[in-house]
């Protein structure tokens, strides 16, 4: 069956992006929580222009080729440029949940405005037999209280940013991982967790 999972780059202290993000300066001023895309010679396999370390490259490619559809929130979406009217992934379809009309949608993007479950389902099945990523912390805190998240990944980048959107806004209760992998990388270390239930 499809894995609902979530990789986001963060700061030690818990930011997805630094001060003020918007459609203008798309992370504020966290833009180094990426710097690890370009740091190396190893070139993505997925994704045109990113060079990574050898160790990142593998791991990023991984997760990469997993993706059959994804799910981002209004605000990343936003912050994002509308990802240019089409997705973040390459190759998978977006999925935009929001609680208000986004005339904005383009025929490659799907808007979801019914929850989480409706989101998630719709990208299931437009994934096929692959896996559905989220984006962004407001999705995958709505995506963890309903249960529906089976991995999270963080690509941790040794840098405190202070302040910012924080991955996780709020839960309502204890959300409980296993560790299954941590890889040091320069620059970033990538730990794997799937989500006890």
């Amino acid at each position: 069956m499809t894995k609902v999972f979530s990789a986001h780059a963060v700061s030690v202290d818990g930011y997805i992006t630094g001060r003020n993000p918007d459609a203008e300066h798309g992370l504020g001023d966290g833009g180094m929580l990426f710097d690890w895309y370009f740091n190396g010679d190893t070139p993505s396999q997925v994704f045109d222009g990113f060079a990574l370390s050898e160790p990142s490259a593998k791991v990023f490619d991984t997760l990469a080729a997993r993706v059959g559809a994804v799910v981002a929130g209004r605000n990343t979406y936003e912050d994002s440029s509308h990802f240019g009217g089409g997705s973040p992934h390459p190759s998978a379809r977006l999925h935009v949940l929001s609680h208000r009309p986004a005339p904005e949608i383009t025929e490659r993007q799907t808007l979801v405005t019914t929850g989480i479950e409706d989101a998630i389902a719709a990208a299931r099945a437009a994934a096929g037999d692959r896996d559905v990523a989220l984006m962004g912390g407001g999705v995958v805190t709505a995506a963890l209280r309903a249960g529906l998240v089976d991995e999270v990944i963080l690509h941790q980048v040794p840098i405190l940013l202070g302040s910012g959107r924080p991955f996780f806004p709020s839960l309502p209760e204890h959300v409980r991982l296993h560790l299954v992998e941590a890889i040091p990388a320069p620059g970033v270390t990538h730990l794997h967790y799937e989500v006890r239930r």
